[in-house]
């Protein structure tokens, strides 16, 4: 797994149930060597309090944009490029909308303007948000833009639903992170691999399998993520 070592996360988190699993983000990118702040925006403070993200990432957490103190030295600029990398996970639907739009009307979308650095986001919506042609045009517009879209996943939801709009898994986001500077042999290759058992049909009652565990498969993943 390449290494987060001297790499410099500036993590937003936005309003969505999935705040809380920002927390486990900043571990992760920690445990792989990142330095990381925080940015919240202000909806994001009703789901996960300030106090516990600055106690996991051992930096203060910014919230506002017209920090006077801050201010007095561009905080906002300064904060831009600090950073190798804005991580914006969760990234709402009301947020992505805002970045498609150009706004710059908090820290959070006003750094994301002001930072050459690469931007990546973790989508995390209910599913029917996720499939709204204004949520997928707005997801091609950042996409265009060069933005990183991570995930999301498929599954149950906070609201009882099941489909796609689930954030990423934490560990999963700290790994895509960290190969956002890969520069291995496989850098920027995307690859499939299939692991476990397989079936194939003779006729409607028979059929062939094997009792594959997937190991070998699982291994290849982890070679191929340190390739």
């Amino acid at each position: 797994m390449q290494s987060l070592v001297n790499k410099r996360i500036l993590l937003g988190v936005t309003g969505g149930i999935a705040a809380y699993k920002s927390a486990e983000v900043i571990r992760r990118l920690i445990d792989l060597g990142a330095t990381v702040k925080v940015v919240m925006t202000r909806s994001a403070h009703d789901f996960i309090t300030p106090l516990t993200l600055q106690a996991l990432s051992g930096n203060p957490v910014h919230t506002k944009l017209l920090d006077t103190e801050a201010e007095a030295a561009m905080g906002h600029i300064e904060l831009a490029r600090w950073a190798d990398v804005i991580l914006i996970t969760p990234a709402s639907a009301n947020f992505i909308a805002r970045m498609a739009a150009g706004q710059a009307d908090d820290l959070l979308s006003t750094l994301c303007l002001a930072s050459r650095s690469v931007v990546a986001i973790a989508p995390a919506m209910n599913q029917a948000m996720w499939r709204n042609r204004s949520t997928q045009n707005n997801l091609t517009n950042l996409d265009s833009r060069g933005i990183k879209i991570f995930g999301p996943d498929e599954g149950s939801q906070a609201c009882g639903d099941t489909g796609p709009g689930r954030m990423l898994e934490p560990q999963d986001i700290a790994n895509l992170t960290s190969g956002l500077f890969e520069t291995g042999s496989l850098a920027g290759l995307r690859v499939v691999i299939t692991a476990g058992p397989t079936r194939e049909d003779i006729d409607p009652v028979r059929y062939i399998s094997n009792n594959s565990s997937g190991k070998m498969g699982y291994a290849l993943v982890e070679a191929a993520l340190e390739a």
